[in-house]
């Protein structure tokens, strides 16, 4: 339901540039609608299965990303973020947390953007936590954004089909996945991420 109301809003305030800070502010008040709490345990289980299913989509086919993730001090993975707009675009999605192999809490990502765009599309982000600093200053705050609170680098394939070497020893590494594979020459400066309560 709420993702219907977050198209039609996009939609809705695709024409008026100044919709944007409307779009995000309305957005980022949002609770999740699971109230009860068996309500909240099924939603938890659907995107713990969807971040395994991502999870195990990025290691079979982006080479050298599953050594990345063990490497890793946590790994904060939205499953499917929907992105929607005219002219004016926004972007959400929930996920979880995960440190080893726990869950340590449920997330919602948030974002906007100015620039040609129409239509809706879907993808999966994955952060990958590299260092306890990087991981320790998500966990300590009220809203992490990134690119504000810290510089995230997103992943690339080099021509060996591995990832590039100078991306992996970043202190966050971003992934973003279609259906088609690992996007190309994407930007997640920007993206906001707060704390569920679920």
């Amino acid at each position: 339901m709420e993702r219907r109301a977050f198209l039609n809003a996009s939609a809705g305030l695709g024409l008026a540039v100044a919709g944007s800070g409307l779009l995000l502010g309305a957005c980022t008040t949002t609770r999740d609608s699971a109230s009860s709490p068996a309500e909240k345990t099924t939603r938890r289980r659907e995107i713990d299965s969807g971040v395994q299913n991502t999870l195990d989509r990025l290691y079979s086919s982006v080479n050298g990303s599953r050594d990345l993730a063990s490497r890793a001090r946590g790994i904060l993975v939205f499953p499917r973020t929907l992105s929607a707009g005219f002219f004016v675009g926004g972007e959400y999605g929930d996920g979880a947390l995960r440190v080893g192999n726990t869950t340590r809490g449920y997330y919602r990502t948030i974002s906007g953007s100015l620039g040609w765009q129409i239509g809706a599309q879907s993808k999966a982000l994955i952060f990958m936590f590299m260092n306890q600093q990087a991981l320790d200053k998500f966990l300590a705050s009220d809203g992490w954004t990134a690119g504000v609170d810290a510089t995230v680098a997103v992943a690339k394939v080099g021509a060996n089909g591995a990832l590039d070497t100078n991306t992996v020893q970043q202190p966050v590494v971003g992934f973003a996945l279609t259906n088609a594979g690992l996007m190309a020459g994407l930007s997640l400066e920007g993206t906001k991420i707060t704390k569920l309560d679920l």
